[in-house]
């Protein structure tokens, strides 16, 4: 597959066109950023690990029925995608308080919630990417009632599948983030990314931390909690039952 002209350029990762109108290119960089960009740094082999990752748990979760951008690995830090329009939302489903909830409600870092709970933020980096509700989402039509009841439903599942999965190699889903767009027929699909840029990831027995927030917070061996986590990934391929592994997967 032919990579064409740059088409966008983010914080994490570079967007080209295909000569097949329908599929882009994602590349993924190693350039790291926090705090909507106010704090920036390098992360060695991110790019890499991010791309790995999370085109592993796309196949995980296309495997459990969830429609996702993914269409092929062209190297480790190079995807063919489906092309789509993403809607300007990002969703953050939560299972464990920590970041900004906990701040804002005054809970524990730590605290387990007793349902999980899904936040909505406008994707606008000018304005900081504001939390919205439902009646916001509607009124500026970032998407229809229809498709938010689906992206909520996508939300839910996506979420039983991780923690199950990231259970079995060890580690506590605290929270995520994800995003969405419409292909050209206007089906809702995964798209952007499941990485340890986009989760918090925490090891069961011991707390520690193997996520971006080791950035955010410079607690140090950023580079090898990304690789604790692409090891164990790669390591279920071994360990987990044939469920959780997704077929076509170069080791």
């Amino acid at each position: 597959m032919k990579k064409l002209d740059l088409l966008y350029e983010g914080k994490a990762k570079r967007v080209y066109e295909t000569e097949d109108e329908t599929i882009l290119i994602v590349s993924y960089k190693d350039d790291a950023t926090a705090f909507n960009g106010l704090k920036k740094g390098t992360i060695e082999d991110k790019g890499s690990v991010n791309n790995r990752v999370s085109n592993y748990l796309m196949k995980v979760l296309e495997e459990q029925g969830i429609p996702t951008h993914y269409v092929q690995e062209l190297s480790h830090r190079e995807t063919a995608v489906k092309k789509v329009k993403i809607i300007p939302l990002e969703v953050i489903v939560r299972n464990t308080a920590a970041g900004s909830l906990a701040k804002r409600l005054g809970l524990s870092e730590g605290t387990n919630l007793k349902r999980t709970v899904l936040e909505y933020c406008y994707k606008n980096d000018e304005l900081g990417d504001p939390m919205i509700n439902t009646y916001h989402i509607e009124a500026m039509e970032l998407a229809t009632k229809g498709e938010l009841e689906i992206i909520n439903e996508y939300a839910m599942q996506i979420n039983t599948v991780l923690k199950e999965y990231f259970s079995r190699i060890g580690i506590q889903l605290v929270d995520f983030k994800l995003e969405f767009g419409k292909t050209k027929e206007g089906q809702v699909i995964l798209a952007d990314e499941i990485s340890p840029d986009t989760c918090r990831l925490w090891d069961k027995a011991t707390g520690e931390k193997l996520d971006k927030d080791r950035f955010r917070r410079d607690l140090g061996q950023v580079e090898v909690a990304y690789q604790e986590i692409l090891n164990r990934v790669f390591n279920s391929f071994d360990s987990l039952q044939e469920q959780w592994r997704p077929k076509h997967v170069e080791r």
